[in-house]
């Protein structure tokens, strides 16, 4: 799968889950849920012709290990996985997964952290949270030369136009009104 582009839904209760399908784009981002859930809806998105990645690390029920990552392929089926974890988006590369590592910044320290794991693991794309700081992405493509999705506290139009002039190829956000920006 290549790594998405603009706008991307991310699901954080079933409430949203109608509206993320009835969007335009083609992917969207399973973010907490429980195990016992995910396949009818991972199988319902794909129905809707919607490419599914999955946080890995929000599953409920789901170990981050070979095992879990092997049920999730096998019964689940999803098109990518995010995680904080190095050793999950190794599993998941290997396992021929999109693979999206999730870097929090905290403050400088939890940067240079992240890059080290970012260097080992080497995901197909980073996503950014927060996603406001525009300086940031364009620091981290410089460091990482890997697609960057923004995510966490957009809020406004602008902030989605910020985090694309500033490198970004696409926004994640739970925020419906955005969906259709």
């Amino acid at each position: 799968m290549d790594v998405p582009k603009g706008v991307i839904p991310a699901i954080r209760s079933m409430k949203n889950f109608d509206k993320a399908l009835e969007t335009r784009h083609e992917t969207i981002i399973f973010l907490e849920t429980r195990l016992g859930q995910l396949k009818s809806m991972v199988d319902y998105a794909k129905r809707a012709n919607k490419k599914v990645l999955i946080h890995f690390d929000l599953i409920q029920g789901l170990k981050a290990d070979e095992y879990g990552m092997e049920f999730l392929i096998r019964e689940i089926k999803p098109d990518g996985i995010l995680s904080t974890r190095a050793n999950v988006i190794s599993l998941a590369k290997k396992h021929k997964l999109l693979a999206i590592q999730r870097m929090f910044l905290l403050d400088s320290l939890a940067l240079d952290h992240n890059l080290k794991l970012i260097e080992r693991s080497r995901p197909d794309c980073i996503e950014v949270l927060p996603g406001l700081m525009p300086s940031m992405i364009e620091q981290i493509y410089e460091n990482t030369k890997l697609p960057l999705i923004a995510g966490g506290l957009i809020t406004k139009e602008e902030d989605v136009r910020n985090a694309l002039d500033a490198g970004a190829i696409a926004i994640s956000t739970s925020e419906k009104y955005l969906w259709d920006f």
